[in-house]
């Protein structure tokens, strides 16, 4: 092993090991200064009342502050990474061109004002669920859950038919079977997640399946071939069904 290996394990250690002890003394320290029910019935952040309850009002300012600022780091990069996996797309003609463009300084403002946008919206339909946080983890549960079903599934797909394989069998049995295990496990997590999320993902999709078929437009490519028009068709319906179904509140949020 060389010195260059042992250096990225010994970071890699350090990341994963360094949060999961100040979790732990985090919380141990938590029930070693109130008692179970007085923590239970802290205000979020709760660690902010613990900080109050050792030093006095300016440990809960102390600990909002620092909530604050790590908020914000984590939604600009956020923002940043989601503005920028459509740019990549866009450049790489996987995406409408308009989403490549760049300003004076290099800036990806459309692919910017595209996504901010849609993450605004959805924090603004977040805000008038009873259980935002909730809703949205379960949201993003499902939605990322699909391109990890299809994404197996065509690992699957590969193994089976032999494409992009040589001569050797093995390899193709080993990753057919991770694949086939993979494939069922998300599909039994999209089946527990709920039909409910799974029709209000596709309230999200259906709409933004429009920039593959504009770039698509673009490239003079075919858009879809019959099956991914029946796929498409599938997921139209799906959207309208949930789109009927909060207007008529037999969905709710």
């Amino acid at each position: 092993m060389t010195r260059e290996t042992n250096g990225t394990t010994c970071a890699l250690a350090a990341a994963i090991l360094g949060p999961l002890c100040l979790l732990v003394l985090i919380t141990i320290f938590s029930y070693g200064i109130l008692l179970r029910p007085d923590l239970a019935a802290l205000a979020n952040p709760s660690m902010a009342g613990v900080m109050e309850a050792i030093v006095g009002p300016w440990g809960r300012l102390f600990i909002s502050v620092g909530l604050i600022i790590s908020v914000a780091g984590n939604y600009l990069s956020w923002s940043l990474l989601a503005a920028e996996i459509l740019h990549s797309a866009a450049q790489n003609n996987t995406m409408p061109s308009f989403l490549g463009r760049e300003n004076a300084h290099r800036v990806p403002f459309a692919a910017l004002w595209l996504s901010n946008g849609v993450v605004q919206t959805f924090l603004i339909v977040s805000w008038f669920a009873e259980y935002a946080f909730t809703l949205a983890l379960k949201m993003t549960g499902s939605m990322v859950l699909v391109p990890y079903l299809l994404v197996a599934a065509y690992a699957m797909k590969l193994a089976w038919s032999g494409e992009t394989y040589g001569t050797e069998r093995r390899d193709r049995r080993i990753d057919g079977t991770r694949a086939a295990i993979a494939t069922l496990y998300a599909a039994a997590m999209l089946y527990a997640g709920g039909a409910k999320f799974l029709l209000l993902s596709a309230l999200l999709y259906a709409p933004g399946t429009w920039l593959y078929f504009h770039a698509r437009r673009e490239q003079k490519e075919r858009v879809f071939t019959h099956a991914e028009w029946l796929l498409f068709s599938v997921l139209s319906v799906a959207a309208i069904a949930a789109l009927i179904a909060l207007l008529t509140g037999t969905l709710t949020i």
